[in-house]
C-alpha cells in the first residue's frame, strides 16, 4: 500500500479521466460531500468482488482508496492487498484533505457527523454513563468505562476500531440510494 497526495491524484485523473476511485466510508456521509466520480463501497462491504465489479478496476492496476481522513482507506487497502490488489493507493488525508485543497467535490443538501464524531460522543456517553452508575448504582460499573478506556486504547494503537465498525452499520448512517455513485 501506498499513498497519494489529493493534488497528485487530481493530476492524473485530469490525464486518465475514470481512474479508479472507491469511497469506504458510510453512505450518509458520502452522500454529504464526495469526490466526484468516485465509487462508494462501504467498509463493511468491502470485497474483492465489490471492487472487481466496478468499472476499471483491475487488480495489478492502482485503486486509489478514500474515507473522511486516511484511516478507514489504510483498513481497505490492507483487506484488498490480502485478496490480490497489488496497487492499492490511500489519498492522503482522505476527502477531508480533498475538500480542504480546494478540489472539486460534490456537497449533499445536508450536513452530515462523520463516524469519527460519533464514536467520540457514544465513546464518552459510554464512559460518563460508567462512572455515574458506578457511583450511584454499585461500584463494579466502573469496569464499563475502563472497558471504553481500553477499547479506545486499542483503536489508537492498531488503527482498528469495533466501534466506529458497529456505529457505521446503524441505520442513520445507511442510505436507500445505490452503493455507486458517478456523479
Amino acid at each position: 500500500m501506498t499513498t497519494i497526495k489529493p493534488e497528485e491524484l487530481d493530476r492524473i485523473r485530469g490525464k486518465q479521466p475514470g481512474v479508479p476511485m472507491i469511497d469506504v466510508r458510510t453512505p450518509v456521509e458520502h452522500a454529504g460531500l464526495h469526490v466526484p466520480g468516485v465509487h462508494l463501497v462501504p467498509l463493511e462491504r468491502l470485497s474483492a468482488a465489490a471492487v472487481e465489479s466496478l468499472p476499471g478496476v483491475r487488480k495489478s492496476e492502482p485503486v486509489y482508496l478514500l474515507c473522511q481522513s486516511g484511516g478507514r482507506a489504510r483498513q481497505a487497502a490492507a483487506k484488498l492487498e490480502a485478496e490480490g490488489f497489488t496497487a492499492c493507493q490511500v489519498v492522503e488525508g482522505g476527502t477531508a484533505a480533498w475538500a480542504s485543497a480546494g478540489l472539486p467535490v460534490n456537497r449533499g443538501a445536508s450536513q452530515v457527523m462523520s463516524l469519527e464524531r460519533q464514536v467520540r460522543i457514544a465513546a464518552g456517553f459510554l464512559v460518563l454513563s460508567g462512572v455515574l452508575l458506578s457511583v450511584l448504582v454499585n461500584p463494579a460499573f466502573v469496569w464499563l468505562s475502563g472497558f471504553v478506556g481500553a477499547g479506545l486504547i486499542f483503536a489508537g494503537a492498531t488503527d482498528w476500531c469495533g466501534m466506529g465498525l458497529l456505529i457505521a452499520r446503524m441505520p442513520w448512517n445507511q442510505s436507500q440510494t445505490s452503493t455507486c455513485c458517478s456523479k
